[in-house]
């Protein structure tokens, strides 16, 4: 009997315990959450990136206590091989990962997923909105898979906008402006379903890894209106080398099929200044939208007590044009298409800035170190971890590789290298911007100095871990 009771008093202690973490002081478990938010199209014009024209002032606070790599760049811009990349942790090449339709299990079926290690070793796994680009990719991996539904396939609200959606053959505007609530769309509901998983996560004493992905600023450009509200058209200014170059081969160019795609955009040429400047403002009304919506997120992260426990990255699947080189969209080996926000903020870090070259592939190793998962035994990243003391200054690569069908780029502090490769790896075509003259990449340099070689040798040979 007395046994008994020692048990059953052991036992009211666990419950009272349990009970008491669940509540407003909750004692962080050993192992930290994820949040994990990704952001479709996303270029790296914040304000926490210098950019004071635009409205983000929840990621800018979010960046104030996080380490903002200001050097991130996406390993292939486009959303489905980029994701299952990052997902994988393993590089896009001439014969993996290739569009916007890849599946990392088909492309990599043997790799175990980031989601897929964090189910393993205990936590919940739950994807939100767009994670990988194909619901149903790597499904294992995750205990649950939820996306929203909406009134056409490319979410629009407005009449007009969903009779061309729905027809055949037909896409609605680029862009829709309506006086609609933050959860009509669907990122708003979204939001809402990852607000109430962290309410319910917050009850159990299992650590999460939630993955939460935003549709927008992706095509079409569509955001309460209140959004566009906040930037004027007219003072919108089009970038300064919104013509396409002429010292550039032809595979450095493309001709934005994925804009020319929606109503109202000419099916060849540039679009007029007046569409350019609607399109931009649309873009960036989304960028705002999708930063008030990361901000309840946030908030409710806050309210749960659950910040100080749970691992905060951020990221844009990859850059997007904006009439730069006379390009729009992404799908190409540019700069624009290239470089992306990247945000992780970790309990117990200071907020810093790194500059530091760093690359999607990274992220994989960085979170399985920071939350000390055993090693898949795959990753081709490099952890971020050395870098996110104060003032440390590790040994690190010098460039990082990014991938476009068969361009391959090499982007350093200084220069931007791109090679286009055969399929016997002979090189076809090649481009070379100094980024200490020439951040915007607006002359080509290879015009046979005799350096030349020299500097590419050194660019390529920077990224290797």
């Amino acid at each position: 009997m007395k046994q008994i009771l020692i048990v059953s008093f052991g036992a009211l202690l666990l419950s009272t315990f349990l009970s008491f973490s669940r509540g407003v002081n909750r004692i962080a478990p050993q192992a930290p959450n994820v949040l994990f938010i990704a952001v479709d199209d996303l270029r790296p014009e914040l304000g926490c990136y210098g950019a004071d024209h635009i409205h983000s002032p929840n990621i800018d606070a979010l960046a104030e206590r996080s380490i903002l790599f200001e050097n991130a760049y996406c390993n292939i811009p486009v959303c489905g091989a980029s994701r299952a990349s990052i997902m994988t942790g393993i590089r896009p090449t001439l014969h993996r990962f290739k569009s916007y339709l890849t599946r990392a299990d088909e492309d990599a079926p043997d790799i175990t997923t980031l989601p897929g290690l964090f189910k393993a070793n205990g936590y919940t796994t739950i994807s939100n909105g767009k994670v990988f680009h194909n619901p149903d990719d790597s499904r294992d991996g995750w205990d649950e898979v939820w996306r929203p539904t909406g009134l056409s396939s490319r979410d629009y609200l407005l009449a007009e906008n969903i009779r061309l959606d729905t027809a055949a053959g037909t896409r609605g505007w680029p862009y829709e402006k309506a006086d609609i609530p933050d959860n009509a769309y669907r990122d708003g509901k979204m939001t809402e379903k990852s607000i109430a998983d962290l309410k319910r996560l917050s009850e159990q004493d299992q650590p999460f890894f939630l993955a939460v992905g935003y549709l927008k600023p992706h095509l079409p450009f569509n955001a309460p209106s209140k959004y566009w509200e906040m930037y004027d058209t007219e003072e919108i200014q089009l970038p300064g080398n919104s013509q396409r170059p002429s010292d550039v081969p032809n595979q450095a160019l493309h001709s934005f099929g994925e804009l020319r795609a929606y109503n109202g955009v000419p099916p060849e040429g540039p679009v007029s200044d007046e569409m350019a400047r609607t399109l931009i403002h649309g873009y960036y009304a989304c960028v705002s939208y999708t930063d008030a919506l990361i901000g309840d997120l946030l908030n409710t992260l806050e309210e749960l007590n659950l910040d100080e426990e749970t691992i905060v990255v951020l990221w844009g699947d990859h850059g997007w044009n904006l009439l730069e080189h006379g390009l729009w969209c992404k799908h190409c080996n540019y700069r624009t298409s290239l470089q992306v926000p990247l945000i992780l903020k970790v309990p117990g870090k200071q907020g810093q800035l790194r500059n530091e070259m760093v690359e999607f592939v990274d992220i994989y190793p960085t979170l399985q170190q920071l939350c000390q998962l055993p090693d898949p035994g795959h990753l081709q990243g490099n952890s971020l971890v050395p870098l996110l003391d104060v003032g440390s200054r590790p040994s690190w690569k010098k460039s990082v590789e990014s991938v476009w069908h068969n361009g391959f780029t090499y982007t350093s502090h200084e220069y931007a290298y791109t090679e286009w490769r055969s399929e016997s790896d002979s090189i076809l075509a090649q481009m070379l911007f100094d980024h200490r003259s020439d951040g915007d990449e607006n002359i080509n340099l290879m015009d046979g100095s005799e350096n030349i070689e020299a500097i590419i040798r050194d660019i390529k040979s920077g990224w290797e871990p």
